[in-house]
Formats: structure tokens, sequence, C-alpha cells
């Protein structure tokens, strides 16, 4: 069976348990029992080998492991395991090694089948990744100290990558040979290695130098905490004229100093736009549409110290090559931690503030930490950092329509919200299928952040909710900086081994999304007619709440109160003006989406457990039919499998129509629930599997449906202020100006009069 897909057949049957790796190599046998006695102990009964690229385990080495959760005891012997794995493969036994150091970090597959595994699991401190997904989520694990951590905790893994330093030796050397065997790479840009802080900031002054009537220079205003000026370029025709009403793409890489490929993905961008203006249409047409700003490095600073370190790749604290934050010592920072610079100072890569947790929408709640050395630290107040006071400038004072913001990794396309609790944007039909239509570009998952796990004081949850302009993440790749040639021209250009090779890759993505900031049904419209060289601006001042904030004890303070002011301007000239603006009302207050039921909920189901227990290690299953309108509308199904004794366990995996997994229950909990959300009619397929003792109580299980959530629609409405100058600044009128996503507004001539 297809590790990832349901049983062959459908109905009550027998079937090994679900294997959620295809390369884990796991060996049962139906005639033995389920524990086996070998060098003198007893082996749980999850036998996994050491065969690459992969290893299950629960602490201890790579070689060869035994793994039972809920505090079992590892087993040893790895040689003689690795003889019998040998056996049954067909393949000759590996020559016994030596274990590995202790201190070997790697990268782990954290298996957290539930949000409360993954809530304890950010909770622990561990440098936790953006690639995860329903069942699992991957972090790094510098030495045995942090394994043992995990073991300690009830977890059970999957290494990834068993020797991350030398992983990273390797990639750097694949870089070196690429180099030298490439003169002119397939990017725009030509380049073959990756860049240096200096060698953007050669990069985007030739730009601008060489296309001076499609590029201008852009300085943001707030300098880092080390005293450098943070740049980027504007592209489009007629670029110093900054208040033409054109709607705005904002593109960034780099929050975080580690993500080398998300600043390379930017910059090759704004190469693409510039080189091939006037060869390609599609680019010519978004060129001369929309006002494309390009910020390579958020983080310059972090982005620096990481890119100047010498190559180490083992994660500890002094390893800067793997700094993720920002360099600014916090206000909790000990005495003894102060001193030196960010490449060298007594708190190592633990110095600075997660920016990408410190934007002010819903900071301080879950999924960011209160401890300033974590690597998700989210500052000492929202929007502390000039990294992202930055952004917010950029966002505040142009009328951003579409948004990216570059990361590795993960091969993934995430949307607001990053907290399940917020709820549904009213915006989701339209966020869900612009992602859908992306991801159909670079091959990656489109799924709303929280489906990874809870973060707050992100990039879109602020900008989005602030603005209504649309905002999403993209995580690149498999690694933080992989090979080049992998990481970069890979994933940029479409190519093997990016996802969907051939479908365009980012480079078709950042198009689409280009398009999409100027699609004029995604955002709002203003038309009217003036004299020429009048002075435009539309504003609005508002505050609003963070989360309520966390304390270090779990507690939690009163939300506090941020302000923002949006503000920007249209020069008139000949002729009606056209303004690309965002809603006039913010999603915040606008509600959030739902539906409301089309048919009645579906009756409960009970299921038919087959005749007989499984042994331990095996699985049965069951299935059940969600039916679909006019006979059923189910916005919810909830999977219950019980069995009401202590002592005993078992897990539930339910596989869709489609044969693939679509959700899990395998915690302590009894019962143990799987929920579906708003799903797809058809038949599904149970399987339960006898996790521990289910000889002595076999379980009984049940669907219960629930109906769709309606929309909370506040009926809210907020207006811009529109107001008219003259060149030298005299008043000349206002109004307020009403007008939601995909409309356009007739304003006349807003310099009429003046309207107290």
């Amino acid at each position: 069976m297809d590790p990832d897909h349901g049983p062959d057949s459908h109905g009550s049957t027998r079937s090994s348990p679900p294997q959620k790796k295809p390369q884990i190599w796991r060996i049962r046998s139906t005639s033995a029992p389920s524990r086996v006695s070998m060098c003198g102990r007893v082996a749980p009964r999850r036998l996994t080998g050491s065969l690459p690229p992969a290893v299950r385990q629960s602490g201890g080495t790579p070689e060869m492991n035994w793994t039972m959760r809920r505090g079992s005891a590892v087993v040893g012997c790895a040689v003689a395991v690795a003889a019998v794995v040998a056996g049954l493969s067909g393949l000759p036994a590996p020559a016994q090694a030596d274990p590995p150091p202790d201190n070997r970090s790697q990268l782990l597959d954290v298996s957290t089948p539930t949000r409360a595994d993954k809530e304890k699991l950010l909770k622990l401190g561990f440098d936790v990744t953006e690639q995860a997904d329903a069942d699992s989520v991957t972090v790094f694990a510098g030495d045995a100290r942090e394994r043992n951590l995990l073991k300690s905790a009830g977890y059970e893994w999957t290494v990834k990558v068993a020797d991350v330093e030398e992983q990273n030796r390797l990639d750097r050397a694949k870089d070196a040979a690429y180099a030298a065997r490439t003169t002119v790479s397939p990017l725009p840009s030509g380049r073959d290695t990756y860049r240096r802080l200096a060698d953007y900031e050669a990069d985007l002054t030739l730009l601008a130098k060489k296309y001076p009537k499609l590029v201008k220079p852009i300085t943001l205003p707030y300098k880092t905490g080390e005293g450098r000026t943070v740049r980027g370029v504007e592209i489009t025709t007629n670029p110093q004229n900054v208040t033409d009403g054109k709607p705005v793409f904002f593109l960034m890489g780099a929050h975080h100093a580690r993500e080398w490929p998300s600043a390379e993905t930017a910059i090759e961008y704004a190469f693409d736009l510039t080189k091939n203006y006037g060869k390609n249409k599609r680019i010519t047409s978004i060129v001369q549409k929309t006002r494309t700003i390009v910020v390579p490095i958020i983080n310059a600073d972090g982005y620096n110290t990481s890119r100047e370190a010498a190559p180490k790749g083992d994660f500890s604290k002094f390893d800067y090559e793997m700094k993720r934050k920002s360099c600014e010592a916090t206000a909790k920072t000990l005495p003894e931690e102060l001193g030196g610079d960010c490449g060298n100072n007594p708190q190592g890569v633990q110095r600075g503030t997660d920016p990408n947790r410190n934007y002010p929408g819903f900071w301080g709640g879950p999924g960011a930490s209160t401890n300033y050395r974590s690597e998700t630290y989210r500052g000492d107040g929202p929007s502390i950092l000039p990294e992202v006071q930055n952004v917010r400038w950029v966002v505040s004072n142009r009328q951003v329509t579409g948004l990216v913001t570059l990361h590795t990794f993960g091969n993934l396309i995430l949307r607001p919200p990053g907290v399940m609790a917020v709820g549904a944007p009213p915006d989701e039909p339209v966020y869900k299928a612009l992602g859908a239509s992306l991801a159909s570009d670079n091959g990656y998952t489109n799924q709303p952040s929280y489906q990874l796990y809870d973060t707050t004081g992100s990039t879109e949850d602020w900008s989005y909710w602030a603005t209504g302009g649309l905002g999403f993440t993209f995580e690149i790749g498999s690694s933080f900086h992989p090979p080049y040639a992998d990481g970069v021209i890979a994933h940029y250009l479409g190519q093997t081994p990016a996802p969907a090779p051939g479908a365009g890759g980012n480079r078709e993505a950042l198009m689409t999304m280009s398009e999409a900031a100027g699609n004029a049904k995604l955002h709002s419209t203003l038309l009217g007619a003036t004299a020429p060289g009048r002075t435009l601006k539309i504003a609005k001042t508002f505050q609003t709440p963070t989360s309520p904030v966390v304390q270090p004890d779990g507690t939690a303070k009163d939300p506090i109160i941020y302000t923002d002011k949006l503000e920007s301007t249209l020069t008139t000239g000949l002729g009606p003006f056209r303004w690309s603006v965002n809603p006039s009302t913010r999603p915040y207050v606008a509600g959030r989406w739902g539906r409301d039921p089309v048919a009645p909920t579906q009756p409960s189901v009970t299921l038919t457990n087959p005749a007989g227990i499984p042994v331990k290690g095996q699985a049965e299953t069951a299935t059940f039919t969600i039916k679909a309108p006019p006979e059923a509308d189910n916005g919810k199904a909830s999977i219950k499998i019980g069995w009401n004794k202590p002592d005993v366990d078992w897990d539930v995996y339910i596989y869709g129509p489609d044969g693939k997994r679509v959700a899990q229950a395998a915690s302590l909990a009894d019962p143990e629930v799987a929920v579906l959300l708003d799903p797809v009619p058809g038949q599904y397929t149970v399987q339960v599997e006898n996790f521990d003792g289910g000889e002595t109580a076999d379980w009984t299980g049940s669907v219960e449906f629930a109906p769709p959530t309606p929309a909370s629609y506040t009926g809210v409405k907020e207006s811009w202020k529109l107001s008219c100058y003259t060149k030298g600044g005299k008043l000349l009128g206002t109004r307020d100006v009403t007008v939601d996503r995909g409309k356009t507004v007739w304003v006349g001539d807003p310099c009429l009069r003046f309207k107290g």
C-alpha cells in the first residue's frame, strides 16, 4: 500500500498501519509476534532501519533504533538489527560504525499529529522551520541534549539530514563547482553564486543607472541597528512620478538573515522586469501598468552577518552563518551578553528579535516566543524594529495592492491568518483562488499560514488586516540556503529539482502576482476629473489592538493599542484621473468569511468495526460517506474513535475520496478525534491502528457532522478621507469616499469646495 494513500479497497478490512514517510524502513512480519527478542532485550513494535535518507528515532544514534512513544526505552544493539534489516530487505548488512558524536546537528521531522503537539513543540524552544504539515514540523536539533529533550517530551521523529554541518560543506562545494564551470547562468542577471550585501547594493545601483527610464532607487527611512541603510528599487515607466496612481506590487526578501534564496529571488525579478521590458509582452504590460517595489534585503544587518560568517552549519550558538534574527540587543539582554558586534558577541546568534514576529498585527499572541534568546522572539514591543518600521512605511505610504514576502523553506504559499482562532478573512475565497493560481506556477502548496502552526506578528497579518492589500509568503526550497543551482536557479525558472518543473517556477508566480496587483477586480478604483497639477491625498488613521499579550508564565495581559496612518498621493494630469487603491474598509473590522448552509446537516454515522482485533502494530479499516447537497451540507465532520480503558491507545488516520490522507489523530486522548473542515463529499476510509493494548479494549467509532459556519460580517463601512490641494499646499476640498474591493467609484471633482 502506498504510505501516502489509503487502502486498496474500501469497506471493513485489515491493513498495515499508515506510514508517514515512504522512505522510512519499517520491518514487520505478519506471522511473528509484534515484539521480538534481540540481544537479550525486548524491542518495541516499531522497528526502524538506518538506511538513508531518513531515520525514524526517539533519541540515540541513526545507525539503528527501535522507537516507541510514551516514554518507551530505546533498545540498542544497532549492528545486529542492521543485519536483520539487511536480510529482510535483500541488501548486504552495513559495516559496523562508530556512533556519531553527540554534538552532531541534525534536521528532524518531528511527528506532531495534533495542534496541541505543535504548540507544545514550539514552547520547547527549538529552531523551528517553516516546513510543516498536518502531521509534522521540521526542526533543528543541535546536539544530543536537544534530541533528549524531544525524547523526554514524548516526541518521535524522522532524521531528514543526519549531519547538517557535513551537508552544509557539501552544499558549498557544489556551489564552488557550479561557479567554476559556469560563465553565465540562465538567471536574468546571469549570476551563479550567492551575493554578498555589497553585491546587492552594487546591483541595485547598476539597475538604476542602466535603466533610468524604468528604475528609481528607493531608500527606506529607518536605519538598522548597526546603522545600515535599507535600499531597493521602484520599477515602472516614468518611475520618478511616484504619485501616478498606479497599483503597487511590493516584493521583499531576507526578513530572516540565513534565508539567502529569498533575497536572490527578489533581485532576479528586478533584473527580469528591466532586462525583458520591450522584449516580453507580459513583462512589458506589467511594467507599464503597475509599479513594482523590490527590497531584496529587509534585515541587512543579519544578512551581512550570515553571509560573511565562516561556513559552519552546526546551528550552534556561535554559528553566525545560521543567524535568523535582527542584530539589536533587546531590553532583556543581560549585561554580560552585551558588547561586540552582530557577528562576534557573547550572545551569539541568540542576539536580536525575529522581524517576522514583530509586526503589530496580532502581536504578542501564540506562535511567538517571550524568551529573548529564542529564534522566534517577538521583541520588546510591537513594531519596535527599524526593519519592521521600514516595511510599514512603504505599505502605509503607497497603495500596495499586492505583496509577497520571500522566505525559505518548505515549498509553500501562505496566506493569512497566522492564527487559526482569528477566523477566515472576509476575502478568503478570493485569497484562496489567487494562492491556487500562484501554486499552479511554482508547484508549491497553497494554504493558510496557521496550518503550519500558529504565528503572530507576521508581515501579512499586519499588512492585509490593516490595508486590505492581498499578501502572501513564499517559502522557497528545502533548506535555508541550499546549492545555488538548486535553491535559486531551479526554483526561479521552474526546473528540476524544484516542484512542477516546466510550469514556470517563481518567475511565473511573481508575474502572476504582479498582474493580480494590477487587476482592478482585486482592489478598488477611484475615478474623477479636476484641473491638472493638483495634489490629491487619501488618508485614514485608526487604532487596532494586538493579541492579548502572552506572558512567560502562560498568562496573558491586555492587548496593546497601536496606531496606523495610511496616506498616499496622486498628482493630476490632463483629463480624468484613475487611482488604484485598497478598499476603504479594513478587513480587521469587516468581519470573517463564512457561508450559509444550503441543505440540512447530515445525521451522525456509526462506524462498523470489523470482527476481531488487530494485533499491536496492525490496523483495520471502516468507511463512511459524506453526502452532498441537496441531501446534506456539512461544514465539519468529526471522526471519533474511543475505547474507554486506560493504558490502551488506538490511532486514527482518515483517507479522502481520492485515497490521500486528509486527517489523523494520534495522541493520548480517548476518544481520538480527527476533524475535517468543509469536507469534500464522497466515501472516506478510517484506518484505526492498535498502537498499544488494543487487544484488551476494542474501539467504537462515530462520525458527527456540523453545519458550515456562517459569515460574521459586521456591516461596518470605513471611508477614505479624500483631499485636494494646490501646488502651494492650499486645501481646496475634502470628502469621505467609501469603496469596496473590485468596485469603482466616481468622485467627480474633489477640488470643487471645502466640506468641513
